[in-house]
C-alpha cells in the first residue's frame, strides 16, 4: 500500500568534472528529501531502484535504508540525503520506491515517481 502522507521530493544534477575510470559514463548526483505528512511515526527500512539509460538499459538496486541509515521520522519531521548514479547515456530517469514501517510495525512502500538524469543542454 502506497501511503501518500510521505512526500518524496527530489531534485538532481549532472557531475561534469567528477573523475571517472571510464570513459562516455555520465555522473548524476541526486538529493531526496523525506517528508512525514503522517500523523504516525515511520522508519524507512529497504529502498529499491530501478535505473534506465537512454538506451533502455535497466538496472536495479535494493537494499537496507539509504546511504547506511535507516532513519526514523516523527509527523512533521523530514530527512534529507544525497546519492549518485552513473549512467552509459546523457539522458536517463530513475524511479523506485521505499519500504517504510509503522510503529505498529506494519510496513507499507512509498512509491517515488520518475525523475529526469540529463545532462544540460541534452537532446533525447
Amino acid at each position: 500500500m502506497n501511503d501518500p502522507a510521505i512526500a518524496i521530493n527530489v531534485s538532481t544534477r549532472y557531475l561534469a568534472n567528477h573523475p571517472l575510470d571510464e570513459p562516455d559514463k555520465y555522473p548524476f548526483a541526486y538529493q531526496i528529501t523525506i517528508v512525514n505528512n503522517s500523523n504516525e511515526t515511520v522508519q524507512l527500512i529497504n529502498r529499491c531502484w530501478l535505473i534506465t539509460d537512454g538506451n533502455g538499459k535497466t538496472s536495479e538496486v535494493q537494499g537496507s535504508g539509504v546511504v547506511g541509515k535507516q532513519p526514523t521520522l516523527a509527523p512533521g519531521e523530514d530527512f534529507q540525503y544525497s546519492s549518485g548514479a552513473i549512467i552509459d547515456t546523457p539522458v536517463g530517469s530513475m524511479q523506485g520506491f521505499y519500504e517504510m514501517k509503522k510503529a505498529d510495525g506494519s510496513m507499507f512502500k512509498v512509491n517515488i515517481n520518475v525523475f529526469r538524469l540529463a545532462v544540460p543542454h541534452a537532446v533525447n
